[in-house]
């Protein structure tokens, strides 16, 4: 997976991109199908926003979070990405061919 990471009004730190990147791996259990990643960290005044888009296969996932610290920021940032993602991952699921066994089984 191809991880980008931007800071707006924000240095990022070796620790930070080595932060997102140990978050990320998560994503990819879940779903290995991950193509690419862009993040966003961005400070504004006392909010630290971080903020992130990722290509699936068949589409894009956003989500961001903001908080007054940047870890916790990623760390609720990275959860709403795993809840996205478990989602898509079962919309590409075919969930019919569970209902063709058990009608086949009926008619057996």
């Amino acid at each position: 997976m191809q991880i980008d990471i931007t800071g707006h009004h924000v240095e990022v730190s070796d620790s930070l991109k080595e932060y997102v990147r140990e978050k990320c791996q998560k994503l990819e259990r879940h779903f290995d199908n991950v193509v690419d990643a862009h993040f966003i960290l961005t400070v504004e005044k006392l909010l630290h926003k971080a903020e992130a888009t990722i290509m699936v296969r068949g589409g894009k996932i956003y989500a961001d979070a903001t908080n007054e610290d940047m870890y916790a920021a990623i760390d609720a940032l990275v959860d709403k990405l795993d809840r996205q993602v478990v989602k898509h991952e079962e919309k590409l699921k075919d969930h019919r061919r569970a209902e063709g066994a058990v009608s086949q089984a009926v008619q057996e």
